[in-house]
């Protein structure tokens, strides 16, 4: 029997006002029923929510932490602070100003997993992410994850219980009550039975965070590809897998967008060596996608690997090679000629580097930049940070891109970039004398809708050491419906 991702209910509430006292009603000039229903405002949201994941368990990780909420320094109240997911919770970082990024550190393996709330000015854009370096051993390399907003559904593509691979599920409950979720695992030819339901009504404690290995989930069961769900019954998490792969590399593979009949997978490095599609359809349809690379001078089909055949319910890949070819690019999934769109959720796994200077990233399926969207971790060595923009299709898109101060010092910057339809730009920009870490924000001015990501390289021994982090509307503003008086809800 085939899997479905369960619906998450909103429960909405209604006020009624109570009225005493003497007065008069007088009649509304048209009828009710005529009357033109309000638009509804675009506000700023009041309060957001992260959760970052427990860094590494390496003695050695080195790990950063930034955060950011975008725009101009002004007045008004807002906090904005990140915890240890923990029930005594120590502040790690906490945000002042607007446009200005603030960053911490950790070292070791007692770094915690991170929660935080961010409320007033602070919280419309407010966006953090980790960073960690490991030297050697085999969890070496950087990890880099956007530290999300906790959910109830999440997809992960790209995953794998193979022989040399640790892939380990990282659940983080901000709340003060206890989440209960369940973990399946889809490979080539279905669902992967787990042992004893062990992968089912997990519990994760309140402030707490819980990581499970995949492979423990299906002992013997060893499957190079393989397609984690992640629901909650109760509450809601955070969720991230953390990949180490022996001899290659580790890093986070974040949650691919959510099911839909085209995808875009932004920002594969130029100098990639191994590309990896990983792709799943949900539903009992079968999904005929064609492949195509935009890069800087338009989209390209993969000689040889046209098309991707996702059978429902069965995880599908294909291995692309070096598909970039010296120039950075997009993944574009798109329904096959005459092809009905069928929902997929997608990932690639990236390796830069060969023998054993190898180190690997994760791309999964993105959502549009939208208005704005921000990365908070950008260094302004040479060559360290690299935006890739992607117009996949519609018009040509003009795109605002602000570098803000540093964590330690330096001027914002910006510029504005044309990218053409079915292409690829690849952006360098840093702020004048920056110091420390620093943030992109990119804008969509007109046409699109655009798709972002950054590389960011610290290089350690010859080894191309990277993190690819995606980069999706902030959704920062919410419409706000407008009440109109409505006297009838007195009468019988």
């Amino acid at each position: 029997m085939k899997q479905r991702a369960p619906l998450t209910l909103a429960a909405v509430a209604a006020a009624l006002a109570a009225v005493t006292g003497v007065g008069y009603l007088t009649a509304p000039a048209a009828p009710a029923a005529e009357a033109k229903p309000a638009a509804a405002a675009r506000m700023p949201v009041e309060r957001s929510a992260l959760v970052c994941p427990a860094p590494s368990s390496s003695d050695i990780a080195e790990t950063t932490y930034t955060a950011i909420t975008p725009g101009a320094a002004g007045g008004g109240k807002g906090t904005a602070r990140l915890l240890g997911a923990t029930k005594e919770a120590k502040p790690v970082l906490e945000l002042k100003e607007r446009g200005k990024p603030a960053g911490a550190t950790a070292s070791g393996a007692e770094a915690p997993a991170l929660t935080g709330v961010a409320d007033g000015i602070l919280a419309p854009g407010w966006t953090a992410q980790q960073t960690t370096k490991v030297a050697v051993g085999r969890a070496r390399g950087v990890l880099g994850v956007g530290c999300t907003t906790p959910g109830t559904d999440f997809w992960f593509p790209g995953a794998s219980t193979a022989k040399g691979r640790e892939d380990y599920v990282h659940l983080t409950n901000p709340d003060d009550t206890a989440a209960v979720i369940d973990i399946k695992m889809f490979g080539p030819d279905g669902a992967v039975k787990s042992d004893g339901g062990t992968g089912e009504n997990i519990r994760i404690d309140p402030k707490s965070t819980k990581a499970v290995s995949l492979a423990s989930l299906a002992p013997g069961t060893q499957l190079p590809d393989v397609t984690a769900h992640v629901t909650t019954r109760a509450g809601r998490v955070g969720a991230s897998v953390q990949v180490g792969e022996e001899g290659v590399g580790s890093d986070w593979l974040p949650a691919s967008a959510d099911p839909a009949g085209s995808l875009v997978l932004p920002g594969i490095p130029a100098d990639a060596t191994s590309v990896r599609l990983v792709a799943f359809a949900p539903g009992e349809e079968d999904a005929d996608l064609t492949l195509k690379l935009a890069g800087p001078n338009g989209s390209i089909s993969p000689a040889g690997s046209e098309q991707l055949h996702v059978k429902g319910g069965m995880t599908a890949s294909v291995d692309l090679k070096d598909v970039t070819r010296g120039e950075a690019g997009a993944l574009v999934l798109v329904p096959a000629n005459g092809k009905k769109a069928v929902p997929v959720v997608a990932a690639v796994r990236v390796v830069r580097g060969s023998g054993a200077k190898q180190e690997l990233g994760f791309v999964p399926a993105t959502a549009p930049v939208g208005t704005r969207a921000t990365v908070a971790d950008n260094r302004a060595d040479e060559n360290a940070t690299v935006l890739s923009l992607t117009v996949a299709g519609g018009p040509d898109a003009k795109v605002k891109v602000t570098a803000s101060a540093g964590t330690e010092a330096g001027e914002p910057a910006s510029k504005e970039v044309t990218v053409k339809a079915g292409t690829t730009q690849a952006v360098t920009l840093a702020p004048a004398g920056a110091k420390g870490a620093y943030a992109l924000t990119v804008e969509t001015v007109s046409g699109g809708p655009v798709y972002a990501a950054r590389t960011l390289t610290l290089p350690h021994e010859g080894i191309p050491m990277f993190t690819i982090q995606a980069l999706s509307d902030d959704h920062a503003m919410v419409s706000v419906p407008k009440a109109t008086q409505d006297l009838t809800v007195l009468t019988d």
